[in-house]
């Protein structure tokens, strides 16, 4: 009677296990690219932060007079402004949000960008300037722009990419210490939002054409997704109480060992 019950027992013990799955999967696994598209959308709108690298260009009908407010940078997109010959561009006037969130811009002295994004900065900045300007013109762009990683890479978050320059998807995925070994390499999200219209496209890292993609450049607030593989998924149904319940069963299974000796 006591082996009979014994046997139960294990058996009772090993289904146990083998059915302790959580109800909950992988947060990511379900509606993935709800998820990017959010975080795509989140991004786009989101507010200048301090260090962030402001390139600005006051533009005017007369040159001379936007000229005390652009540090002596002239181009030749201003000649439809004025009739009066330019010179070459130079370099375009950067201010770096300091921690307070201001900038010092010439003329109207230190001006904060809280709680503001590119465009509502822009649209205060020319108010400011109506005070000495007629209808003047105001172009933003972040110079060091934006990009989120998420799922499975090694370390998952928003870094910032210095100079504006294009830069990969290789070069991005590396920032984020490369894909781990759950990694799906040739199923990788990117979300694109661009004025306000949302792409989405998946990428085969190991595809030559990775190159010919228009996704393998960058852009401002991409969103990258690496979605984990099926070893993954498999281990992540499973509760994390999971290590101690086989530590137990392995105890137990030694001391019913013993009992049918």
């Amino acid at each position: 009677m006591r082996r009979v019950l014994s046997i139960v027992f294990m058996a009772f013990l090993l289904c146990t296990i083998f059915s302790c799955k959580t109800k909950q999967d992988i947060q990511y696994l379900k509606d993935i690219e709800d998820v990017a598209i959010k975080e795509s959308i989140r991004a786009n709108t989101s507010t200048i932060q301090p260090g962030d690298q402001l390139a600005i260009v006051v533009l005017a009908k007369d040159n001379e007079v936007a000229k005390p407010f652009n540090q002596n940078y002239y181009s030749t997109d201003m000649s439809q402004y004025s009739s009066m010959p330019t010179r070459n561009a130079s370099v375009e006037p950067t201010y770096i949000v300091d921690g307070k969130g201001d900038i010092d811009f010439p003329i109207l002295g230190s001006l904060n960008t809280t709680n503001m994004n590119v465009d509502q900065f822009k649209e205060t900045l020319k108010e400011k300037l109506s005070k000495y300007i007629k209808n003047p013109g105001v172009n933003i762009r972040t110079v060091n722009y934006k990009v989120t990683v998420l799922g499975e890479v090694n370390r998952t978050g928003t870094f910032t990419i210095d100079g504006g320059q294009p830069t990969t998807i290789l070069n991005v995925l590396g920032l984020a210490g490369d894909l781990t070994i759950y990694g799906q390499r040739k199923n990788v999200l990117v979300i694109r939002n661009t004025d306000g219209v949302t792409t989405k496209q998946y990428i085969d890292l190991t595809s030559a054409e990775l190159f010919n993609s228009p996704y393998y450049y960058i852009k401002q607030n991409d969103v990258i997704y690496v979605s984990p593989n099926k070893a993954r998924q498999s281990a992540s149904s499973y509760g994390p109480q999971i290590g101690i319940v086989i530590s137990v069963a392995s105890v137990l299974v030694g001391v019913l060992a013993l009992l049918f000796r």
